[in-house]
């Protein structure tokens, strides 16, 4: 018995025949009456099949009770359906009902499915949640610690700053200034120290050209004739050029120089700024005073430095020989002594000419030479770059000028939408009429109708040196004519 009903089990049957009934009713308007009629008649000889196997079993399970095995609910059951009325609808239960009651088993049996499946989804939501849940309480619980450890920093920050008391905050502060002013002297003196490093810079730029020849031994230009040294000079050949711009000295130089200029931007004018701060608050014009500071020195190197290389030409004409032109015998001799300027005089100059400036002023009891360290790194910068082979020079400029956004950037504080330029904050650096390093400027609107404010002082002194002391300039003098030519005589020269 068991065997014969595993064997149907296998088959299928009920199965098979579920699924032409959906099949049938799926073609069911597509076929014909002929095909509907045949589809009918196969399921009944399958339906009638699966019936005779369940006979069978029927059978077989009664005779293993006995005579009267089964015979209780052979009567109360399968006797009712083998009326004559087998085939038609009556009695208690009909066709309809049974498959009505299949059919609602059926839809229970798939709604389960449904809810069970409903269900597993809806907690695995709830354990993803659980979880994120968890890691934004875990992210909360950090930031409050974070909070509470630098809530207590900032509480000890405050305790300890509390007990300073108002007078020691004065006295502090008064030793911070005596401590400024200190460092201000200490700069101005350090010309030792300025010394040093630019013979460093010398020997760096000597080993960084292996492809020229050793240069000749240096000499002491301050015991000596500047003729004398000239006529001891003798120019070495070169590889390349060094006039030309692929001179391994002119690339070297220029890259230091150009490096110096930004590190100047970035460093010593916001030094200059904060020395300039201490004694007056008008921040334009300390940038007018920076700005002017670094253009003066410019115009002041540039001049000495075309007098020197007149000088220069004018004594190595006389004993020049060789198949090099004059021009890279004079270019070759201030690459090897590109130190010979009188640093002390331009700075003196470059004092006067803002002197000299109406656009800039300063507070009665101060003088331009408060900025002296900054100035003279401006001119000694400046000398360098007017003795490269092809220099480098700052570009023009003009308050109320139209801005240019190739040389100029505008600062922090410009009216974006304005055309013109109030004033320049930082110069922009050319070689030619190629932009190397952009400037900065600020814009604003209406910029062409600023007026330069003077505020007049008492005649301050024109230079921080004990030689230009006794001359001074009248506090109306406005003149903007150049400063006298100095003799270049090498006493002057550091």
């Amino acid at each position: 018995m068991a065997e014969s009903l595993r064997r149907l089990v296998n088959i299928g049957t009920f199965t098979v025949l579920q699924d032409k009934l959906e099949r049938w009713l799926q073609d069911y308007y597509l076929n014909t009456c002929d095909q509907n009629v045949a589809r009918g008649c196969e399921i009944v000889e399958l339906n009638a099949k699966v019936q005779g196997q369940l006979f069978k079993l029927l059978s077989v399970c009664a005779s293993e009770g006995g005579m009267y095995g089964g015979a209780n609910i052979i009567k109360s059951r399968l006797l009712p359906w083998l009326g004559q009325n087998f085939f038609t609808s009556g009695g208690s239960v009909t066709a309809d009902t049974t498959l009505s009651v299949l059919a609602d088993s059926a839809s229970k049996d798939r709604e389960l499915s449904e809810l069970q499946a409903l269900y597993e989804k809806s907690l695995d939501d709830l354990e993803a949640e659980l979880n994120n849940t968890k890691a934004e309480n875990q992210d909360l619980r950090d930031e409050l610690t974070e909070k509470k450890i630098e809530l207590d920093r900032s509480l000890r920050s405050s305790t300890s700053e509390k007990m300073f008391s108002e007078v020691e905050i004065r006295e502090l502060r008064k030793k911070l200034a005596d401590a400024q002013d200190e460092i201000c002297k200490l700069r101005a003196k350090a010309g030792l120290v300025d010394d040093y490093e630019r013979k460093i810079r010398n020997l760096r730029d000597e080993m960084s050209l292996s492809c020229i020849s050793p240069t000749v031994g240096k000499w002491d230009y301050l015991d000596g004739d500047f003729t004398d040294t000239l006529k001891t000079y003798r120019y070495t050949p070169r590889l390349t050029s060094v006039l030309s711009i692929d001179d391994p000295m002119q690339r070297v130089r220029q890259q230091n120089l150009i490096a110096r200029f930004n590190d100047m931007f970035a460093q010593d004018r916001l030094d200059a700024l904060d020395t300039l701060r201490r004694y007056s608050d008008d921040h334009e014009n300390n940038q007018r005073i920076i700005y002017t500071a670094i253009s003066e020195a410019f115009s002041v190197a540039k001049l000495a430095f075309r007098q020197f290389k007149l000088k220069v030409r004018a004594n190595l004409a006389k004993t020049h020989y060789g198949p090099d032109t004059l021009e890279e015998a004079v270019q070759d001799y201030i690459n090897r002594n590109n130190d010979l300027y009188d640093l002390p005089g331009m700075v003196s100059d470059v004092i006067r000419a803002m002197n000299r400036n109406p656009k800039i002023f300063l507070p009665p009891d101060a003088s331009f030479a408060i900025i002296q360290p900054f100035i003279r790194e401006a001119v000694k910068m400046a000398w360098q770059m007017s003795s490269l082979a092809h220099p480098l020079d700052i570009a023009v400029a003009t308050d109320a000028e139209l801005f240019d956004d190739n040389k100029y950037r505008r600062s922090y504080d410009s009216e974006y939408t304005a055309p013109l330029v109030n004033h320049h904050i930082w110069p922009c650096l050319m070689q030619g009429i190629r932009v190397v390093v952009k400037g900065e400027a600020l814009t604003r609107r209406g910029a062409s109708l600023n007026s330069p404010r003077r505020g007049r002082s008492p005649v301050r002194p024109l230079s921080p040196y004990p030689r230009s002391r006794s001359r001074s300039v009248s506090p109306f003098r406005r003149s903007r004519s150049p400063s006298p030519r100095r003799s270049m005589s090498p006493g002057r020269w550091s």
